[in-house]
């Protein structure tokens, strides 16, 4: 089942006097309990299209629909509380609040719902655990790895159980390892609970783990890969490939 649709998308930024278009008319289907990754060279446009998808950003023209609702036409507040059931977040800096334990940062989204404490404690503890985070529950985000924290934050984004996770740069603060560890544990959620993530990146180890790569230049689809039946290995050396003949990628801020 298609899960979000975005049909001629366009995003320029400035007046009619000076006007810089980072989006040129782009069409991405996404089905439901994908792993997309989004890749592209500094400037392609590929921050901009996670956030207009996400809904962070507005389009200049064209249309989104998630679970066949036309987010493009929403006024903030019908936003605001599509985004509290529908979404969830990763970002590259963690996002966390330093004031919070880590248990207290993941049950967030759900202390604006409408979920009993009870329920609410035994989904902490489910997503706590698959994500490996659970025996530091009490801690702060000052007391834990960068990993750690990163893997708190994807368990808040999980919590409530959103329709699509946005992941930005998820990777891009963390060390080999703990970006490894955390890509397994997305890639495990995303085959155990039939998530869909959308996860923008430059780097193509990360983009391996996904099941299909979406490659931006100058603010279009420059092309597709599908993983298919390959092994990781196999498939990230496509993406190095392409990655080659797009002229490389460098992290975009």
């Amino acid at each position: 089942m298609t899960i979000l649709e975005a049909v001629k998308i366009h995003k320029s930024y400035g007046n009619k006097f000076n006007k810089q278009e980072v989006l040129k008319g782009i069409d991405i289907t996404i089905e439901e309990g994908e792993f997309v990754s989004i890749m592209g060279a500094s400037g392609s446009g590929k921050t901009t299209l996670l956030n207009v998808l996400s809904s962070i950003d507005k389009v200049s023209n064209g249309l989104i629909k998630i679970e066949k609702k036309e987010i493009t036409r929403m006024k903030e507040k019908q936003l605001a509380e599509f985004r509290k059931h529908h979404l969830g977040f990763i970002f590259q800096d963690y996002n966390l609040l330093d004031t919070l334990t880590v248990k207290e940062n993941i049950l967030l989204p759900l202390s604006i719902s409408n979920v009993s404490k009870k329920e609410a404690n035994q989904r902490f503890e489910t997503v706590a655990k698959e994500l490996g985070i659970y025996e530091m529950k009490d801690k702060y985000p000052n007391e834990i790895s960068g990993g750690q924290k990163q893997r708190t934050s994807a368990a808040r984004a999980f919590i409530h159980e959103p329709s699509i996770i946005f992941a930005d740069e998820p990777t891009g603060a963390l060390d080999s390892k703990s970006a490894s560890d955390l890509l397994n544990k997305l890639s495990d959620l995303n085959q155990k609970r039939k998530a869909t993530i959308i996860m923008v990146t430059h780097d193509p180890v990360a983009a391996s783990y996904c099941s299909r790569v979406i490659f931006i230049k100058d603010g279009q689809i420059y092309t597709q890969l599908n993983k298919g039946e390959q092994e990781r290995h196999a498939f990230f050396k496509d993406i190095m490939k392409t990655q080659g003949v797009l002229g490389g990628v460098q992290n975009e801020h």
